[in-house]
């Protein structure tokens, strides 16, 4: 069998999306305050690259329960960013060009809740 040919958390359209995103995140906190470098860029990033860490660590363990739990650690890193770009725009750091951010957030937080539901669903057959 050839490596493509196995399927991994590079497989998962939610994976690629959600490093897509942590890319963008990277590309729009660049544009922040120098003072935030430590503070709230930090945060975001983190928080953001969670999120595809988190599904390659659930999709690489033994069972859909465990996948699921770490499915459940990325949908909370994904409320962390919505709150820490929340803020941000509060502070006037982004301003409403970014909203396709909050469109990715809403994006990948339903096939994050489709993915658990669909392991869920399959665990009760």
């Amino acid at each position: 069998m050839s490596e493509e040919n196995i399927k991994t958390h590079k497989n998962l359209d939610v994976w690629n999306k959600a490093m897509e995103f942590a890319e963008k995140l990277y590309c729009l906190t660049a544009k922040f305050p120098k003072e935030e470098q430590y503070g709230m860029v930090s945060q975001i990033r983190r928080s953001a690259v969670s999120i595809p860490s988190n599904i390659a660590e659930g999709a690489a363990r033994n069972s859909n329960k465990e996948f699921v739990q770490f499915l459940y650690v990325a949908l909370g890193s994904l409320s962390e960013v919505e709150t820490q770009l929340i803020l941000a725009k509060r502070l006037k750091f982004i301003n409403l060009n970014e909203n396709d951010a909050f469109n990715d957030i809403e994006s990948i937080r339903k096939m994050l809740l489709g993915l658990i539901r669909f392991f869920k669903k399959k665990k009760n057959e």
